[in-house]
């Protein structure tokens, strides 16, 4: 027994030197190992460079609570440190993406609670995320799962997807982004509407609106959005970074400053490997081969 507990010590002391000399590895090799309550990862897709975060609080509807939102975050941390991640996903079940935030976790908070503990401020991770995000949306996205599906850059909607903000029912308001980023993706009338009736909108609504790319069969949905992922992951990581900046500034500030950031941040690509690389590769009518540099 004791030859054998030497023998794994032995293994890990072996793990943590080679992750310490490989940091884009060791947060992913941990984060596997991890005993995850509220949500499940892999990374998938045929270049295996597409993570899959799916929200797992079935019985819950996977309302969005501290824990989840936590465990959400420290993947993000994983995969936005990973070289080999060009994209990420996320998703929930058919039934729902997040039905809304936990209201028994925040039933019994107070003013002084909120104030003092900056309450949701810790909430906006998916937001910071440098790389690509794609919600994926089936079932319900209503109040918090709606904020975090419009945190992502792009949303993918299942044909039986239903978004809404309902918090003006329940004695409050949106306080993750939904009075604020919906305003931005469909106009003040149409958020107006959503956020003071608390009315559900349908997949077909939502993208007509604008706050949706893409409505799929809910059974292609997760497989669509991965598709999606992997063609972003055939461009410069590098460069879809700074263009995700770009649009981002766009949603921002006013069109004045978004062209000068646009401008200046494509004058920069003139100075990286992959702007030289991909235009070569245009004129010797060949794919071009990028290496984030």
């Amino acid at each position: 027994m004791a030859n054998i507990a030497k023998l794994l010590a032995g293994r890990a002391q072996h793990v943590l030197q080679v992750a310490a000399k490989q940091p884009q590895l060791a947060p992913r090799f941990f984060a596997s190992a991890a005993n995850l309550e509220y949500i499940k990862h892999e990374v998938t897709g045929e270049k295996k460079n597409v993570a899959v975060i799916t929200l797992n609080r079935p019985k819950a509807l996977n309302a969005l609570c501290n824990g989840l939102m936590l465990e959400l975050s420290q993947a993000l941390d994983t995969y936005e440190r990973d070289a080999n991640v060009a994209a990420i996903v996320i998703t929930g079940s058919e039934k729902a993406f997040a039905a809304g935030a936990d209201i028994k976790e925040m039933q019994s908070n107070t003013y002084s609670d909120c104030i003092m503990g900056n309450f949701l401020n810790d909430w906006t991770r998916v937001a910071r995320c440098q790389k690509p995000i794609i919600a994926a949306v089936n079932g319900y996205a209503l109040g918090g799962g709606c904020e975090l599906a419009m945190m992502c850059d792009i949303i993918y909607a299942g044909e039986k997807a239903k978004f809404g903000q309902p918090e003006i029912a329940l004695g409050t308001i949106p306080g993750a982004g939904g009075t604020q980023r919906l305003t931005r993706a469909v106009g003040k009338s149409k958020a107006m509407e959503i956020c003071l009736t608390g009315n559900m909108i349908s997949a077909v609504e939502a993208e007509k609106m604008g706050l949706v790319s893409k409505v799929l069969p809910a059974d292609q949905l997760v497989s669509e959005a991965i598709k999606l992922g992997e063609k972003i992951g055939t461009h410069s990581g590098l460069i879809v970074q700074l263009c995700k900046e770009a649009v981002n500034t766009a949603y921002e500030t006013t069109l004045q400053e978004g062209l000068k950031f646009e401008r200046r941040t494509f004058h920069a690509t003139f100075a990286t490997e992959d702007r030289k690389e991909g235009m070569t590769a245009f004129v010797e009518k060949r794919p071009a081969k990028f290496s984030n540099l």
